[in-house]
């Protein structure tokens, strides 16, 4: 990979959200890999195609993504394929399906059917304040109950970035029967034993209230991929500690770079 190709990044959000929820992990992004293109893509129904009807199996949402990167010239050089979530498991069967589309892949606290059981994908302890939140009618109370679900910020912190979700969804809002098939295709993913030919890196939140850490413990385990842990960030790692994602992205690729050289 060259100096420049090596750096652009390409990002995919996880359920329910749209790439207009990446706040400030962009700007954190570019200033981490000045040299780069840093690239969002939003998922079928949600965010600027929130009109599409999104498909109920993980193959058919990265036929339809790898559709829109293609056409926005997004692959012309191969990116590094960050996914969050949901996002994380559209990357892996991105990689799988398409192997030279991409430089290298990150999944960050991501879960895979095959490999952990349903009550460490979605602990069952939120199945309930889950299902309320999705019930609720008021915007600023269904975000702020999403954010401090999947957020270990301040309250003062979390209160502001509802703030700014609720009126995300006022301007793109999801339907329901996106959300719904997106759970469906989380909850189905089985991928392919194989890995992916492109490295691989995971990265997880110790203090992950919505998915157990153990999720990515056995992504890792199964196929030996280096897996670095946050202590105590939430479930949106890039939410809530940014620039030690970042920092860690940085430290990968120049330990690859490094090891290409011997």
């Amino acid at each position: 990979m060259n100096e420049s190709g090596s750096q652009n990044w390409l990002l995919l959000r996880g359920l329910g959200r749209q790439s207009a929820h990446w706040g400030e992990f962009i700007p954190q992004m570019q200033r981490a890999f000045p040299l780069a293109q840093i690239y969002t893509l939003d998922l079928p129904g949600s965010g600027r195609l929130s009109q599409q009807t999104s498909p109920n199996r993980i193959e058919a949402i990265v036929d339809f993504v790898r559709q829109h990167a293609l056409e926005q010239g997004m692959l012309e050089t191969p990116p590094n394929l960050l996914g969050l979530s949901l996002g994380g498991m559209v990357a892996w069967q991105w990689m799988q399906q398409y192997p030279n589309d991409m430089g290298s892949g990150v999944l960050i606290n991501s879960s895979f059917a095959s490999l952990s059981p349903f009550y460490q994908r979605l602990r069952w302890q939120n199945i309930g304040t889950i299902c309320r939140l999705l019930g609720s009618q008021q915007i600023i109370e269904r975000e702020l109950g999403i954010v401090k679900l999947i957020s270990n910020r301040s309250e003062v912190e979390q209160t502001q970035i509802a703030q700014n979700w609720a009126e995300i969804d006022r301007q793109q809002p999801m339907l329901m029967t996106t959300l719904f098939r997106q759970l469906q295709a989380a909850a189905c993913y089985r991928p392919q034993n194989a890995a992916p030919c492109a490295p691989v890196l995971l990265l997880n939140s110790v203090g992950d209230r919505l998915v157990s850490p153990a999720c990515s413990d056995s992504i890792q385990q199964h196929w030996r991929l280096p897996l670095k842990r946050h202590p105590s960030a939430g479930h949106d790692l890039p939410l809530d500690a940014g620039d030690w994602v970042t920092e860690q992205l940085q430290l990968w690729i120049k330990e690859r770079r490094n090891n290409s050289d011997l």
